[in-house]
């Protein structure tokens, strides 16, 4: 799992470096599970590399010979982030399958767009507000933060001209004085060492020191800045961001337990309704982005899957009845599958929709052996009550021995045995809980589905002896 560590704006790089050293104590002395922890402090390989900023990544032993799992240690480091008073402490566990490139962050993340950064300072603290209040929405937090300390400098343009002094002269003078700008080199004794001009460190420390500048006009005389500037402290973000050329915030939140990316994203649907204007437009980027495309995809994916199935039936069946009755068993296996992820407090993602698709072909096979049965019986003469009577309590041995055999195979997916199952086992409890649940059901609604459609179907000629 990766944890990002984040300090207050304009913190120095020591203070940065020890937050991320508590940190690393604090793992090393709570977490036995831990095997390896490797902290980077303003790291340059993710992010700005600001010097605020700490990465770490911890690896954790074998899930055999660890108590905990990884969602629980996940979520002890979180209970425990608001112990550090440094900063702000993030536990991220990346998606074993992006479909992003490998973009990774908290798993909702929803973008602002405004047509200008004051819009977007006036209606964020309003958007958080209401996003701290959620139930579905943890850990909070956004990239536009305007807490960087500033001095903005305005200059009396009319009485500078009148006492000889342009603009750039004090844009020099700043320069000279505070910016550690290089001049030159100059060489001694053989090795080359750089001119850089600057005021010592004493005479830079507060603000008011700029005032006490003095700077030459154009006859050669000495004129105190603070007679032709203003200094305005204030604060502005340390980045500005854009997304699809707009101006933008990104809201990035984690989610509360037993709570799916698409509740995290309707909520934030539902809060930005509430509290931007028409000027706004809104996206997702991120895990919710690729959560997004998955599910238009998935969707897709399971509607080419029934239309198959439906079609192959029709083929063989040579009916068009006589394939719905046999669909209808995927209904039942799709609330199969619901009602499980829910007891079991496990998420609809990308796992457990290929264990829905998967659903479609495994559970239509119940119904294939009663209806076919029924129809073979039919054919010998047998009425429509008594047909499908008989082929229910045929086929209940096929259907018990194929749909437990099924279930046990997987089961140990259910059970998340093994090295990296845990991201796995909503694919298992998908398939246990979906077969099973239709294996009951489909043993009474196919019969009686069947005894009702069928009676649009042709009559079968019986078999009278001449």
């Amino acid at each position: 799992m990766r944890v990002s560590l984040t300090a207050p704006e304009g913190s120095s790089y020591e203070f940065t470096d020890n937050f991320v050293k508590d940190f690393t104590d604090f793992v090393n002395d709570s977490i036995p599970e831990k095997r390896v922890c490797l902290t980077v402090t303003a790291p340059g390989f993710i992010g700005s590399g600001a010097v605020n900023t700490g990465f770490a990544r911890i690896a954790l032993s074998q899930s055999s010979e660890r108590k905990r799992s990884q969602q629980e240690i996940a979520d002890y480091i979180n209970k425990n982030a608001k112990n550090f008073t440094q900063g702000k402490i993030f536990v991220i566990q990346e998606q074993t399958i992006s479909a992003g490139g490998g973009r990774a962050g908290l798993p909702v993340q929803f973008v602002l767009q405004a047509p200008n950064f004051d819009k977007l300072k006036e209606k964020l603290p309003l958007f958080l507000e209401e996003a701290n209040k959620s139930s579905i929405l943890e850990m909070v937090d956004y990239n536009l933060k305007f807490n960087r300390p500033e001095v903005n400098i305005t200059i009396d343009r009319e009485k500078a001209r009148n006492l000889g002094i342009s603009a750039i002269d004090i844009a020099q003078t700043l320069q000279l004085a505070l910016s550690g700008q290089r001049y030159n080199y100059f060489t001694m004794n053989g090795k080359q060492y750089q001119v850089i001009g600057q005021f010592y460190r004493t005479d830079r420390d507060e603000i008011g020191d700029i005032s006490s500048i003095y700077l030459r006009n154009n006859q050669n005389q000495l004129i105190k800045l603070s007679e032709i500037v203003t200094l305005t402290e204030a604060s502005a973000p340390p980045q500005l961001y854009h997304y699809n050329r707009y101006q933008s915030a990104t809201i990035s939140a984690g989610l509360a337990p037993g709570k799916t990316i698409g509740d995290g994203i309707q909520e934030m649907k539902k809060i930005a309704k509430k509290v931007l204007d028409e000027s706004f437009s809104t996206a997702l980027t991120g895990p919710s982005r690729d959560f997004d495309e998955s599910s238009s995809n998935i969707m897709f994916a399971f509607g080419l899957a029934l239309l198959l199935i439906y079609l192959i039936l029709s083929a063989q069946f040579e009916s068009f009845i006589d394939p719905f009755i046999i669909m209808l068993t995927v209904p039942l296996a799709l609330a199969g599958a619901m009602i499980s992820l829910w007891y079991f407090n496990q998420t609809l993602n990308i796992f457990s929709e290929i264990g829905i698709i998967m659903l479609i072909g495994l559970v239509t096979k119940n119904g294939i052996l009663i209806v076919e049965f029924a129809n073979q019986l039919r054919e010998k003469g047998m009425s429509k009550a008594e047909a499908i009577q008989h082929a229910a309590e045929a086929r209940l041995r096929p259907i018990l021995m194929t749909s437990i055999a099924t279930a046990l195979g997987a089961m140990p997916i259910a059970m998340a045995i093994g090295a990296g199952a845990k991201s796995r086992m909503g694919m298992g409890i998908v398939i246990v809980g979906g077969i099973m649940f239709s294996l009951v059901l489909t043993l009474f609604v196919i019969p009686a589905i069947y005894s009702y459609l069928s009676s649009n179907k042709k009559q079968y000629p019986s078999h009278t002896n001449s």
